[in-house]
């Protein structure tokens, strides 16, 4: 049995295969979209124009031409970021899309009042934690969780929530680079600016100033400001920029709460944007929200160039 030669196997006959015209297929890539050469001394908005209509370039013509309709129309716009957006020097793109009117609402977490805070008093900010964390200095800046501690303190805890206190702080002490405040300019704009801290991670509550009570009560009365806005958002835009675990978790409670008391909330848009892609963000901003209607985009890129990137974009269809 030994000697029984394996049976030969014949190559695959292609003489029958059915064929079709390429006229006749279905193709995802066409030269309609095809990006376009730029000329020198040409516009941003010839810039933008000449993108491809592809993947990602698509998805940010969608979201530009997202903002710039709510904001048209008057619609709610809020963004939800995280303390990065602010270290890599974005401030002065988010208020002066405050200013115009563009954006209705901005969340932070816990990071951003510090970081925010320090910009206006010290026109500086972010610490070289590697330096600091091996003799616990990390974190021990006093005048930052003095003015921090103060501002909580003489907040009122039946109208103010945590961004507004601290807003009002910046505007009343009249800090040296007040104009480059998130929360200076909500206060100063009537925009709210919501705070949402989870206790434990930021530097101040290593400090003796802390009242975390009185923070409990103040962020808490911001989840419930923050909530009145995302009910408003029908045919609105939520972005979430920079921030990879507490927004992200924040959002999809208020929008279950809006839901739950009966808010029209089945048409709007979600975007994402952050330099590398997380689970909370994709979750619970793009999917699970708009899964009953609008639409969600995620953008990777870093904040330092897609914001302004956008911010430009945004401006640009509005003032034609």
């Amino acid at each position: 049995m030994g000697d029984v030669m394996p049976k030969k196997i014949k190559p695959l006959d292609l003489r029958q295969v059915k064929t079709y015209s390429l006229s006749q297929r279905i193709s995802k890539v066409s030269t309609a979209d095809f990006a376009k050469t730029f000329c020198k001394g040409s516009s941003f908005k010839d810039f933008l124009n000449a993108l491809p209509d592809i993947l990602a370039a698509s998805d940010l013509k969608f979201v530009i031409n997202a903002l710039a309709t709510a904001a048209r129309t008057k619609k709610t716009v809020i963004m939800g970021m995280g303390a990065h957006v602010i270290k890599v020097g974005l401030n002065p793109v988010v208020i002066d899309l405050m200013e115009r009117g563009i954006i209705s609402c901005v969340a932070l977490n816990g990071a951003g009042i510090i970081h925010d805070v320090e910009v206006a008093m010290a026109g500086h900010t972010s610490e070289d934690v590697n330096a600091a964390i091996s003799n616990g200095s990390f974190g021990m800046a006093e005048d930052t969780a003095v003015f921090l501690g103060d501002a909580l303190a003489e907040s009122q805890p039946d109208s103010d929530g945590l961004g507004r206190a601290v807003g009002r702080a910046v505007v009343e002490k009249k800090l040296p680079f007040s104009e480059q405040s998130i929360l200076a300019a909500g206060f100063r704009l009537g925009i709210p600016v919501t705070v949402h801290v989870a206790i434990g991670t930021d530097i101040i509550h290593m400090h003796p100033q802390f009242d975390p009570a009185r923070c409990g009560v103040a962020t808490h009365r911001d989840f419930r400001l923050f909530s009145t806005m995302v009910a408003r958002l029908q045919k609105g835009v939520y972005l979430n920029v920079g921030s990879a675990v507490i927004l992200p978790e924040i959002f999809l409670k208020a929008v279950t709460l809006a839901r739950n008391l009966e808010h029209k909330l089945n048409d709007f848009t979600t975007f994402n944007l952050d330099f590398i892609q997380q689970y909370r963000p994709l979750t619970n901003v793009i999917n699970r929200p708009t899964a009953s209607g609008g639409r969600g985009i995620n953008l990777v890129g870093h904040h330092e160039i897609m914001l302004p990137l956008i911010a430009a974009g945004v401006i640009e269809q509005l003032e034609d």
